[in-house]
């Protein structure tokens, strides 16, 4: 545990790379926090202190091992999913560095799963704002919910406005019970100089103010979670408990998720190293103690709980996707049963998944994505960053990389090709940012259509839309900086595009009823053309459709061409009455009289009389323009209440209802026209600071204001 760490201490070898051959020496740990709160840099100070890397490198350099996206350079923030392992105490740890910005919550997500623990990184110069940010307190509750083991570190404190102790009290306050730190900061003026072990009371004669409190808040802590009733009686008795009674009985309440160290860090002087791979040895779990998401055959069959076991049945899940210049398409894995080999076939498996109707009732264009395919391996990486070093296997627990796998997609399952298996789908959030793309020149368009598979096989939470009606290709992304990244590794792909704004989907609806003639009548040498039909037109309700109804009497409209006129309504409709050309909807045509001429009649001419029908019906009956309407559903938090209230009434929002979502949160449903959401992903969060979240779906049609 990190009271035993000693000052100094290296483990691991510049030329090795990290390998495991048994679950237990595995710890798989996912950095968590705000961006900007320090989680690269932490990596970076944690690989050169184990020697995986000679030097730590800067994210303002654009060095680092995790940040390599030139997107996440450019941006200097962390935009992907990426993995470093490091060597300690002949551990393998395997640190998962996720964005902390909310746009690429999709990567921070793919992190969990991969993970066995989290490590929460907070800024030290947090705790002067007095509370910590609602997105991370958001993501803690979300481990909390499926009990993965945290720890806490409270990162940059080598920052000009840094404060340990305010940050302690704020993570805390935030986190609440079962928080509670394992060092107190030891100064030396304004410096941080070393850490104060409370358990430990070390070093010797340098307890900071408010040591003796502290250690006692934290050794009843560790009773209260302690499987040992006599503990808490030995205490009140006065007995000095044995310290490695109470490490062992920390190490086991972190390890179930019911303890939350907090540690502090300074990676520039290295204070606070030693202390925390301590913790993440000691404390955290190995994938032999966490329960293994749920499997069933390919078909869904029912399929025996799957335990880390290397010589069990091999299933493993593609949490990263990306493409290398020189290699081709990289799928990270975590290996949850079973052992990866080289040269072995595998069975991939992609979730078959029902792909929601757009709005109008008729596919918005998007291409299912489940899918089969045995593949063979050739070679199994160990990632570090972008660098991958070949290994001889990967076992149960661990992660590694594999190339050239042309099917795998982000969130897929890889199994033994003779017991093909599939793992449950974790959670992902809905894009709710649309981005219309156009090609520069139809040279791009081939590039487009190439890059994009890539992009959306890689990012689970982008979403492609092919707009029938718009011919507008759609990226539904989840923010402003998510379609920038996605943009760039189009443009990067050979695809030069620009955006253009998003156009909606209108509909046309007749105002009102009226009875109207159509007339086809031409005669221009030889057989001509003749077609007369009477209908009465009337709007219906929205939601409706187009009926058409026949009240002929007498054969005016000969039987064979009735249909023909139905045609002809249905397809003026479907092309439109405006020089928008939105269809008409919602309307009935019913039949009447007309006329007929034994040779020129014919279906075409009749097609064209019911087109003509309803044309004229336009004239008599006004049109009126329909615009869709979602219904949204935003969860807020109670301070941020009335202003997403205002806000959505500006918009044309009509609210439908508040209720409480949890402790100092709301729900609030309203429908809203869709031309007002185009930018609510990005307008929401900068009005609620990222802390509120929302969801859409389509509720109706209604008329647009003039």
């Amino acid at each position: 545990m990190a009271v035993r760490a000693e000052a100094g201490q290296r483990t691991g070898n510049r030329s090795q790379v990290p390998t495991a051959g048994d679950p237990s020496r595995v710890r798989n740990v996912v950095l968590v926090g705000p961006s900007g709160s320090g989680k690269t840099t932490l990596v970076e100070a944690l690989l050169a202190h184990t020697a995986a890397i000679p030097r730590a490198g800067a994210v303002v350099e654009g060095t680092t091992v995790c940040d390599h996206d030139p997107a996440a350079v450019r941006q200097q923030r962390s935009v992907a999913l990426s993995v470093a392992p490091l060597l300690h105490e002949n551990t393998k740890i395997n640190l998962i560095d996720t964005p902390g910005y909310g746009d690429f919550v999709g990567e921070l997500r793919a992190g969990l799963r991969a993970a066995d623990a989290a490590l929460f990184v907070v800024p030290a110069n947090e705790g002067r704002e007095g509370q910590i940010d609602p997105a991370t307190v958001a993501q803690w509750e979300e481990c909390a919910a499926v009990g993965m083991p945290r720890a806490v570190v409270v990162a940059r404190c080598d920052h000009a406005r840094a404060d340990l102790e305010a940050t302690i009290a704020a993570c805390q306050d935030a986190f609440g019970s079962g928080v509670a730190p394992l060092y107190l900061p030891i100064r030396e003026g304004d410096r941080l100089a070393g850490l104060y072990g409370l358990l430990t009371q070390s070093p010797a004669g340098q307890a900071p103010p408010g040591a003796d409190d502290a250690r006692s808040e934290l050794v009843e802590g560790i009773i209260e979670q302690s499987e040992d009733e006599t503990l808490m009686e030995r205490y009140l008795g006065g007995e000095d408990l044995d310290v490695s009674t109470l490490i062992d009985d920390l190490e086991t309440a972190v390890a179930q998720g019911a303890f939350h160290p907090v540690i502090p860090v300074c990676a520039s002087s290295g204070i606070g190293l030693d202390a925390l791979l301590e913790v993440l040895v000691g404390g955290f779990p190995s994938p032999l103690e966490r329960e293994l998401p749920p499997v069933t055959g390919v078909d869904g069959t029912p399929h025996p709980p799957l335990t880390a076991d290397p010589e069990g049945p091999l299933a493993a899940e593609v949490v990263r996707t990306s493409a290398d210049a020189y290699v081709g398409r990289v799928s990270v894995v975590r290996v949850f049963s079973g052992t990866l080999r080289p040269e072995s076939t595998v069975h991939i498996s992609g979730h078959h998944v029902v792909i929601p109707a757009q709005r109008n009732g008729e596919p918005d264009g998007s291409e299912p994505d489940g899918h089969d395919a045995d593949e063979r391996l050739a070679h199994i990486y160990a990632p570090l960053g972008a660098t991958l070093r070949e290994i001889d296997a990967c076992v149960a627990g661990d992660i590694c990389a594999l190339t050239k796998l042309g099917t795998a997609e982000t969130g897929d399952t890889v199994s033994a090709s003779e017991h093909p298996l599939l793992l449950s789908c974790w959670d992902l959030p809905r894009p709710l940012l649309p981005v219309a793309v156009a090609t520069r020149t139809r040279g791009d368009e081939d590039a487009l259509v190439k890059t994009l598979g890539k992009i959306v096989a890689a990012d689970p939470t982008l979403r492609l839309e092919r707009n029938q009606e718009t011919h507008q290709t759609v990226l539904w992304c989840m923010g402003e900086a998510h379609a920038d990244v996605v943009l760039s590794r189009l443009r990067a792909g050979g695809a030069e595009v620009d955006t253009e704004p998003v156009r909606i989907p209108l509909r046309a609806a007749l105002a009102r009823p009226a009875r109207v003639t159509g007339r086809h009548v031409k005669q221009s040498g030889g057989h001509g053309q003749y077609a007369v039909c009477h209908i009465e037109f009337e709007p219906l309700p929205r939601g409706s459709g187009i009926d058409f109804v026949v009240k002929i009497f007498g054969g005016s409209v000969p039987t064979q061409f009735i249909p023909s006129v139905e045609k002809g309504v249905r397809a003026q409709a479907a092309r439109g009455l405006t020089d928008d050309h939105h269809p008409v909807v919602d309307f009935r045509a019913t039949l009447v009289d007309g006329k007929a001429h034994s040779v020129d009649s014919s279906d075409a001419a009749f097609q064209t009389a019911g087109a003509l029908a309803l044309r004229e019906a336009a004239e008599a009956c006004g049109v009126q323009i329909l615009e869709p309407y979602d219904e949204v559903t935003v969860r807020v938090p109670d301070e941020h209440l009335g202003s997403v209230l205002g806000d959505l009434s500006g918009r044309r929002g009509r609210v439908l209802g508040t209720d409480v979502a949890g402790p100092g949160r709301s729900l609030v449903r309203a429908e809203v026209p869709c031309t007002e959401l185009r930018r609510y992903a990005v307008d929401l969060r900068a009005m609620t600071s990222g802390a509120a979240t929302f969801e859409r779906e389509f509720a109706r049609y209604d008329v647009a204001p003039t």
